[in-house]
Protein backbone atom coordinates (compact mmCIF):
# COMPACT_ATOMS: atom_id res chain seq x y z
CA UNK A 1 0.00 0.00 0.00
CA UNK A 2 1.21 3.22 -0.66
CA UNK A 3 0.99 5.47 2.30
CA UNK A 4 -0.30 9.45 1.57
CA UNK A 5 2.05 10.66 4.21
CA UNK A 6 4.77 10.13 2.58
CA UNK A 7 3.56 11.26 -1.14
CA UNK A 8 2.37 14.20 0.71
CA UNK A 9 6.24 14.96 2.29
CA UNK A 10 7.92 14.06 -0.95
CA UNK A 11 5.63 16.32 -2.72
CA UNK A 12 6.04 19.63 -0.17
CA UNK A 13 9.99 18.70 -0.40
CA UNK A 14 9.60 19.01 -4.28
CA UNK A 15 7.82 22.41 -4.30
CA UNK A 16 9.71 23.86 -2.00
CA UNK A 17 12.88 22.88 -4.27
CA UNK A 18 11.49 24.30 -7.08
CA UNK A 19 10.14 27.44 -6.37
CA UNK A 20 12.63 28.45 -3.20
CA UNK A 21 10.28 29.45 -0.91
CA UNK A 22 8.70 27.66 2.30
CA UNK A 23 5.41 25.29 1.62
CA UNK A 24 2.61 24.52 4.44
CA UNK A 25 0.69 21.33 4.16
CA UNK A 26 -3.38 23.04 5.05
CA UNK A 27 -2.13 25.96 6.66
CA UNK A 28 0.48 28.84 6.63
CA UNK A 29 4.41 27.68 6.70
CA UNK A 30 6.38 28.35 9.90
CA UNK A 31 9.89 29.80 10.67
CA UNK A 32 12.62 27.37 12.60
CA UNK A 33 11.11 29.10 15.82
CA UNK A 34 7.57 28.15 15.16
CA UNK A 35 5.78 31.77 13.80
CA UNK A 36 3.70 32.24 10.93
CA UNK A 37 6.32 32.91 7.48
CA UNK A 38 5.47 36.22 5.09
CA UNK A 39 4.21 35.11 1.80
CA UNK A 40 5.21 34.49 -1.00
CA UNK A 41 5.05 30.93 -0.06
CA UNK A 42 2.73 28.12 -0.99
CA UNK A 43 -0.15 26.60 0.49
CA UNK A 44 -0.58 22.49 -0.31
CA UNK A 45 -4.18 20.62 0.30
CA UNK A 46 -4.28 17.17 -0.31
CA UNK A 47 -7.45 16.22 -1.90
CA UNK A 48 -8.12 12.68 -3.02
CA UNK A 49 -6.18 9.81 -2.59
CA UNK A 50 -7.63 6.79 -4.43
CA UNK A 51 -5.83 3.11 -4.33
CA UNK A 52 -8.06 0.57 -5.93
CA UNK A 53 -7.60 -0.42 -9.26
CA UNK A 54 -10.74 -2.26 -10.16
CA UNK A 55 -9.20 -5.84 -10.16
CA UNK A 56 -10.92 -8.69 -7.91
CA UNK A 57 -7.04 -9.44 -7.89
CA UNK A 58 -6.15 -5.70 -6.52
CA UNK A 59 -3.08 -5.58 -4.03
CA UNK A 60 -3.15 -1.67 -3.61
CA UNK A 61 -0.21 -1.26 -5.91
CA UNK A 62 -0.80 1.97 -7.45
CA UNK A 63 -2.35 5.13 -6.35
CA UNK A 64 -3.62 8.39 -7.47
CA UNK A 65 -3.02 11.60 -5.33
CA UNK A 66 -4.81 14.51 -6.34
CA UNK A 67 -3.29 17.93 -4.36
CA UNK A 68 -4.03 21.27 -5.01
CA UNK A 69 -1.34 24.06 -4.91
CA UNK A 70 -2.21 27.94 -3.59
CA UNK A 71 0.98 30.00 -4.62
CA UNK A 72 0.38 32.72 -2.36
CA UNK A 73 1.88 36.06 -3.21
CA UNK A 74 2.26 39.20 -0.55
CA UNK A 75 3.76 42.43 -0.17
CA UNK A 76 7.59 42.95 0.17
CA UNK A 77 8.53 42.72 4.29
CA UNK A 78 9.38 46.03 5.91
CA UNK A 79 8.02 47.54 2.72
CA UNK A 80 5.07 49.47 4.13
CA UNK A 81 2.94 50.39 0.69
CA UNK A 82 3.83 47.44 -1.00
CA UNK A 83 1.52 44.57 -2.48
CA UNK A 84 1.27 41.20 -3.92
CA UNK A 85 0.89 41.00 -7.31
CA UNK A 86 -0.08 38.99 -10.42
CA UNK A 87 3.32 38.81 -11.39
CA UNK A 88 5.19 37.39 -8.33
CA UNK A 89 1.83 34.92 -8.20
CA UNK A 90 2.20 33.52 -11.39
CA UNK A 91 6.00 33.66 -11.78
CA UNK A 92 5.70 31.26 -7.99
CA UNK A 93 3.43 29.15 -9.99
CA UNK A 94 5.86 28.67 -13.33
CA UNK A 95 8.23 27.58 -10.60
CA UNK A 96 6.03 24.91 -9.28
CA UNK A 97 4.58 23.84 -12.72
CA UNK A 98 7.82 22.49 -13.00
CA UNK A 99 6.91 19.53 -11.11
CA UNK A 100 5.84 18.33 -14.28
CA UNK A 101 8.76 19.57 -16.87
CA UNK A 102 10.13 16.88 -18.69
CA UNK A 103 14.30 16.23 -18.98
CA UNK A 104 15.72 18.58 -21.91
CA UNK A 105 18.03 15.85 -23.44
CA UNK A 106 14.33 14.09 -24.61
CA UNK A 107 14.54 11.40 -22.22
CA UNK A 108 12.10 9.00 -19.88
CA UNK A 109 10.85 10.43 -17.04
CA UNK A 110 10.33 14.24 -15.05
CA UNK A 111 12.96 16.38 -15.26
CA UNK A 112 12.89 17.08 -11.14
CA UNK A 113 12.51 13.35 -8.75
CA UNK A 114 9.55 13.45 -6.76
CA UNK A 115 9.99 11.10 -3.52
CA UNK A 116 7.18 9.18 -2.57
CA UNK A 117 9.03 6.87 0.04
CA UNK A 118 10.90 2.97 -0.27
CA UNK A 119 9.73 1.39 -3.46
CA UNK A 120 7.50 3.66 -5.10
CA UNK A 121 7.32 5.23 -8.14
CA UNK A 122 5.39 8.80 -9.37
CA UNK A 123 5.16 7.04 -13.86
CA UNK A 124 2.64 10.38 -14.62
CA UNK A 125 2.15 13.92 -13.41
CA UNK A 126 -0.71 16.62 -14.51
CA UNK A 127 -1.26 19.74 -13.52
CA UNK A 128 -4.28 21.80 -14.27
CA UNK A 129 -4.58 25.60 -13.29
CA UNK A 130 -7.71 26.17 -11.39
CA UNK A 131 -7.73 29.76 -11.03
CA UNK A 132 -6.88 32.24 -8.15
CA UNK A 133 -8.09 34.20 -5.81
CA UNK A 134 -7.05 38.22 -4.43
CA UNK A 135 -7.87 39.92 -1.23
CA UNK A 136 -7.10 43.37 -2.02
CA UNK A 137 -7.24 43.89 2.02
CA UNK A 138 -4.64 41.82 2.73
CA UNK A 139 -2.67 42.60 -0.56
CA UNK A 140 -2.36 38.95 -1.27
CA UNK A 141 -3.03 37.77 -5.07
CA UNK A 142 -3.37 33.77 -5.64
CA UNK A 143 -2.99 31.12 -8.38
CA UNK A 144 -3.92 27.65 -7.96
CA UNK A 145 -2.56 24.48 -9.94
CA UNK A 146 -3.98 20.83 -9.40
CA UNK A 147 -1.75 18.01 -9.34
CA UNK A 148 -2.32 14.69 -9.79
CA UNK A 149 0.30 12.17 -9.12
CA UNK A 150 0.10 8.33 -10.81
CA UNK A 151 2.08 5.99 -8.33
CA UNK A 152 2.85 2.56 -8.42
CA UNK A 153 4.72 0.48 -6.13
CA UNK A 154 7.92 -1.54 -7.36
CA UNK A 155 7.58 -5.96 -7.62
Amino acid sequence: MIERRLVTAGLKTLLTELTGRPVGVRTTPLDTEGRPVPPPYTLLYPLDHRTDDGTLADGHRTAVSDYQATFVSGPVPGAPDSRGGDEQAQWLADRGRRLVARPTDGSGGYAHPLNCGPGVGCYRRDAAEAGGTSEPNDAIITTVIRFRLYLETSA
